[in-house]
């Protein structure tokens, strides 16, 4: 019964991502293997405005993935928190802060799902990125996978992975450099150009 009810949730999804994203005149572009997006961390830049997370739900919901996000578990325990988690919110305490590679390894060890990381930390501009989600992706031995809003061109890019392997064979700056130069050669326009450093280390 379970099955049932999740396969059919996951087709309405499918069919509300894309018919808001069409009528707010939004579109996807995938840059890689769908599947991809079963089990990664998903790197999300730039991230400017809350209009970035709608975004990224709308565009995950239309392809039919699985996406989580980690927020403080005020949110989950709230009224509201059936909704929160439905929305793919993992809620974590101050205390589990201190060991949030840890708490993302285990959660990826008991099922497979996109973790939605925004590296920036906060919608205004930063000098430099956390460097979180690189020991996540590592620890948990996945890919890291790129996803940018273009409110330029009203376009969803998605789907540009570095292999968990290539991780490993390539220096931290690498991989940043890797990250810094695709969203240059994209030509990303965020919704709030002044918040944004392309200059992501």
């Amino acid at each position: 019964m379970f099955a049932k009810f999740n396969s059919f949730t996951i087709k309405m999804k499918k069919i509300l991502g894309k018919l808001i994203l069409r009528l707010m005149g939004w579109k996807i572009k995938l840059q890689g293997d769908v599947n991809d997006l079963d089990r990664c961390v998903l790197v999300v830049a730039p991230h400017t405005h809350n209009m970035d997370y709608v975004l990224g739900n709308l565009a995950y919901w239309s392809l039919g993935k699985p996406l989580k996000i980690i927020i403080k578990d005020t949110h989950t325990k709230a009224w509201y928190g059936g909704i929160v988690k439905a929305l793919g919110g993992i809620g974590i305490n101050r205390r589990q802060k201190n060991n949030l590679v840890e708490f993302v390894v285990n959660k990826f060890n008991k099922e497979n799902f996109s973790l939605v990381i925004t590296p920036e930390g906060t919608r205004n501009w930063v000098s430099s990125w956390r460097k979180g989600f690189y020991h996540m992706a590592l620890k948990a031995k996945v890919p890291l996978v790129l996803a940018s809003g273009d409110f330029k061109r009203k376009t969803i890019l998605i789907g540009y992975k570095i292999p968990y392997e290539k991780l490993v064979s390539q220096s931290y700056e690498e991989t940043m450099l890797e990250i810094q130069n695709y969203l240059t050669e994209n030509d990303i326009q965020p919704k709030v150009p002044e918040n944004w450093n392309p200059k992501i280390f």
